[in-house]
């Protein structure tokens, strides 16, 4: 499995979610070493943080839409 060089960042969510089912599946193999399952650990979370993320902002915009939440409300 090698990791997209594209920073988790500038991805879409679909590419992002692709990524992290992608190493979830490398992570499940065995004979993986150490250093690599670690590095592939910590893309996943970082590719997991910016999938709930996008989703956060996502679903706020639905409720904004849908006019239970006002840009003024903290």
């Amino acid at each position: 499995m090698s990791m997209s060089s594209k920073k988790v960042e500038e991805m879409s969510f679909e590419e992002a979610f692709g990524e992290l089912n992608s190493l979830v599946a490398a992570l499940e193999e065995e004979g993986r070493p150490l250093d690599e399952a670690i590095a592939l650990y910590e893309r996943g979370q970082s590719l997991a943080r910016h999938c709930a993320a996008m989703l956060e902002k996502a679903e706020l915009k639905v409720r904004q839409l849908n006019g239970e939440v006002f840009e003024d409300e903290d």
